[in-house]
């Protein structure tokens, strides 16, 4: 697992996967500007009942205050996910082609499906967020939650994305250690900036694992 780790650091910071994550960085934060437009106030109101069950008017307010901006930090993670499953397909071919020129694509996501996939992982991450937001402030449980959480986004989709391309359908191939690896990609999350790069390493993280373990076939 380590040399995989390794090898997609490498290929994170080339000028075509840096290139890539950019223009897919600027379309999702538009994507979300627009969401919180229409449904911020939807959103600050939910927060704002959520959080009524707290006895103390100052911690009502910071607490909403706080979760207002962790909602807005979360739907951003959840769009650049979904953004980047729709545009991933041709630099994992370009990558596949650099690391493993003899597994060939056989095939492609369906968009459809894609779509679908990211947005039941970003909808169940969503709402867990919501449902367990108090759970954030328990020291050390905390850190490891939400970073389990970050990981529900980026795993299936990723898997999906792999093995449409590379993997036949009839095919099954396990991937070892599949929570982990997502959750080592998530923890680019708990840096707002280098949090552009979850989703991408995600995607190029289980590309290697899963073209690892055909190639040991």
């Amino acid at each position: 697992m380590n040399q995989t780790i390794i090898k997609s650091f490498k290929d994170i910071f080339s000028p075509t996967v840096l290139g890539f994550i950019l223009k897919v960085s600027i379309i999702s934060a538009v994507i979300t500007a627009g969401l919180i437009w229409f449904f911020g106030g939807l959103i600050k109101g939910f927060i704002a009942g959520y959080l009524s069950w707290i006895p103390w008017e100052w911690a009502q307010t910071t607490g909403a205050s706080v979760a207002v901006i962790a909602a807005g930090y979360m739907l951003f993670i959840m769009t650049l996910s979904v953004v980047t499953s729709l545009m991933i397909e041709p630099l994992l071919i370009t990558l596949a082609k650099k690391h493993y020129p003899d597994r060939p694509v056989i095939g492609a996501p369906s968009v459809s499906a894609s779509i679908l996939l990211s947005l039941r992982s970003g909808l169940i991450f969503l709402v867990a967020f919501l449902m367990t937001f108090p759970l954030m402030f328990v020291p050390l449980l905390g850190a490891v939650w939400i970073l389990w959480l970050w990981s529900i986004p980026l795993k299936a989709p990723s898997i999906y994305d792999v093995k449409s391309l590379f993997v036949p359908k009839e095919q099954k191939v396990k991937v070892p250690k599949a929570t982990l690896l997502a959750m080592v990609a998530a923890a680019f999350n708990y840096i707002p900036v280098l949090n552009i790069f979850a989703p991408v390493f995600a995607e190029i993280i289980f590309m290697h694992t899963i073209l690892e373990v055909r190639s040991e076939e």
